[in-house]
């Protein structure tokens, strides 16, 4: 008879499930044996269980099925929680098997004991400890259900000797039921969001990720409406290329045409989006907002209109209601306005540029060395990198710099901790990806300070020798919290970075490695890394003054940044 380990195991292979992802330990030996003999799953053995949990995440993300990862006792499990905590926040299902003490310890403050159950209660969405053989199928049925359902996180604990009974021959063999289908929102609604439509003056699309398997019909209601587009920054991936209704983003990363356009609207429709930042939404606007999940409505920005259901199918059943418009006097506005935004932008990375509200301030500190801009990295990683490559980014700075200047479509995928914003995921979900689609490009997008927190996955990459091209925004410093600092008027401080050879320490690690120093070089050589097989770390010297401009600076954060600034050249005295 199967243990449970094993009946664990097949039954997750039987699933789809190809890789677990963790660092080995004690308790999760029945379990790593029973995948060592397996032959359609395969173990992944990170060197940091919090790279296991994001990579798993990733996975799940770009396969569209069951990520699955393991923490052994105590700490293992503890380390976990950060990549939890992201696939919780992005909605991502996911499956952590967490070893426990021996049972008859349970309770008694034993060597590295932890209580699983309350320590996951608020990440996941299901957690259990497995206390005996007879309770398979039915916890981790419920485990996989719940974490395919909601989607989110579920915690399944075994103790160490738990992984090793047998299964009772009478029980069942372990079945998952299929994620749920969305269905459209309810027709009256939807006749009322119509009408609604059909009374506005002017409407601005704010479009995010949950319209991603609706590109068709989003085009189609923006072309019918004459509308400007608003993209999230996870709506980028399949409804930027080939978009002629877009003018990018609002929020800090954003840009002037995208926040005119929705304060020049006087009705906002929003399609599966969860834009979280307030103070980024017009006030005084007729909302309409189709969304999967009845949650999200409301909850940013106050709703007159609210549709629950798949965008797909809610937009097929609106389009015929909505009446076409000849008037594009808005679209054409927000588009030219955008237009000069995206020529101001490749303009700063041809050559460095003063001018506008920023230019007193940007002339003492504006790249007096000529170094290399990150905008020019990342738009030179938009030219060289696959048409379909994946991308992830480290929160941060890179975020801004791929947001502005790295083009995505319906092959191009794009991961982040958007919702968590951690540090560190660029190369741990990278790994994820690559594992998930070898033959595809895999593009981290990393910080300096992010890559140096979890440093020593680069190994694992060498170690399964996945082709991952990691590429690092080395300007020494946090530069997020940096530019924090200086737009609310404090001087800089335990910001800089004391960075190694970052290229030396990859090539140490087995990666191929290149160090780009020179503004001249930084196209050859960055394709020339790009095309080497096998994993590679390209170092890449930016300028570490460089300043990301919000689309709306006030006379405040001018005023705040000047202050930062004095303060730290008056100190540095």
């Amino acid at each position: 008879m199967p243990t449970v380990a094993e009946t664990i195991v097949d039954s997750l292979a039987t699933y789809g499930v190809t890789h677990v992802w963790g660092v080995v330990g004690d308790a999760l030996n029945p379990i790593t044996d029973a995948i060592r003999d397996h032959e359609r799953i395969e173990w992944v053995g990170v060197r940091h269980e919090e790279v296991g949990a994001f990579a798993a995440g990733a996975q799940a993300q770009v396969s569209g099925t069951l990520g699955v990862c393991m923490g052994t006792v105590g700490p293992g499990s503890i380390h976990l929680l950060n990549g939890l905590y992201d696939a919780k926040k992005s909605h991502v299902p996911l499956l952590a098997i967490c070893g426990q003490v021996p049972s008859a310890e349970i309770g008694s403050d034993f060597f590295q004991e932890v209580n699983n159950d309350v320590l996951f209660a608020d990440v996941a969405e299901f957690t259990s400890t497995l206390a005996s053989a007879e309770q398979l199928p039915h916890l981790l049925e419920h485990a996989v259900n719940t974490a395919l359902a909601t989607p989110g996180v579920s915690v399944l604990t075994i103790p160490g000797e738990v992984g090793s009974r047998e299964v009772p021959g009478d029980a069942l063999t372990p079945r998952f039921a299929p994620a749920p289908r969305r269905p459209a929102a309810h027709e009256d609604l939807i006749a009322e969001a119509a009408a609604a439509i059909n009374d506005a003056a002017d409407l601005t699309l704010l479009v995010g990720m949950g319209a991603r398997g609706a590109r068709a019909e989003v085009l189609d209601l923006a072309t019918k409406l004459n509308a400007p587009m608003v993209l999230t920054l996870k709506g980028k991936e399949g409804l930027e290329r080939g978009n002629p209704f877009h003018v990018g983003q609002t929020g800090l990363l954003g840009n002037p045409a995208a926040a005119e356009a929705l304060e020049a609207a006087d009705t906002l429709v929003l399609i599966g989006t969860d834009f979280p930042y307030r103070e980024w939404y017009p006030q005084g606007k007729k909302v309409i907002q189709l969304d999967v999940r009845g949650e999200h409505i409301g909850r940013r920005v106050a709703v007159d209109h609210a549709l629950v259901g798949d965008a797909a199918s809610t937009l097929t059943k609106l389009l015929p209601q909505v009446a076409a418009r000849s008037d594009a006097s808005h679209l054409e506005g927000a588009r030219k306005s955008y237009e000069k935004w995206r020529a101001r932008q490749e303009r700063v990375v041809a050559s460095p540029r003063k001018g506008g509200v920023l230019k007193k301030l940007r002339g003492a500190v504006d790249n007096p060395e000529d170094l290399i801009r990150p905008e020019a990295v990342a738009s030179a990683l938009d030219a060289h990198a696959a048409d379909d490559a994946i991308f992830t980014v480290d929160t941060g700075m890179c975020t801004t710099w791929v947001s502005r200047f790295v083009s995505f479509d319906n092959d191009r995928r794009l991961l982040g901790s958007f919702n968590l914003g951690s540090m560190a995921n660029a190369l741990a979900q990278a790994i994820g990806a690559q594992m998930s689609h070898p033959d595809r490009q895999v593009v981290a997008c990393a910080g300096d300070g992010g890559l140096m927190m979890l440093l020593g996955d680069l190994r694992t990459a060498v170690s399964y020798d996945l082709p991952v091209k990691v590429v690092v925004f080395n300007n020494g410093s946090l530069g997020m919290v940096k530019l924090e600092q200086n737009h609310g008027g404090l001087a800089e401080f335990g910001t800089e970075l004391d960075n190694p050879d970052l290229a030396g320490v990859a090539a140490a690690m087995g990666l191929g490695s290149a160090r780009i120093e020179e503004s001249d070089l930084l196209e050859g050589q960055l394709a020339e890394a790009l095309a080497r097989p096998g994993p590679v770390l390209v170092d890449v010297r930016t300028n570490p003054e460089e300043v990301a401009v919000p689309p709306k600076v006030t006379a405040g954060d001018v005023w705040g940044f000047a202050i930062g600034k004095s303060k730290e050249f008056i100190e540095s005295r």
